[in-house]
């Protein structure tokens, strides 16, 4: 499987209410500095892949668009699952952030290898 098609298939995972970011999706397809790859996916296949494009977020925890319109569909998209955005186009990633289970897995698996040292 490619990276595009790896980055396709995990955006597809994220569920309404939830949102990954860039850099989160690159990583877990393999390419852990490919956050701008991600970018070029969304822009390129969100409609052929039917891809929630408003679930994908900067790092920061906020929605990357400068063009204003986009940035208010994907705020009223979010907004409209449930999640709290601020005016300034902020969220928290402590509540909102979508981690797929492989990913809680190896988290784990790390956080016991390093509890065992």
């Amino acid at each position: 499987m490619s990276f595009t098609e790896r980055a396709v298939a995990l955006i597809k995972q994220i569920p309404s209410g939830k949102v990954m970011t860039y850099g989160q999706i690159a990583g877990l397809a393999g390419s852990p500095r490919g956050a701008r790859q991600v970018v070029r996916v969304l822009h390129s296949m969100s409609k052929k892949h039917n891809l929630p494009w408003h679930r994908v977020i900067n790092s920061k925890g906020e929605i990357g668009f400068k063009d204003e319109e986009m940035y208010v569909v994907q705020k009223l998209s979010l907004e409209a699952e449930g999640i709290l955005v601020s005016s300034d186009g902020k969220l928290d990633l402590k509540v909102y952030l979508y981690e797929p289970d492989e990913h809680k897995s190896q988290n784990r698996l790390r956080q016991n290898e390093t509890n065992s040292i």
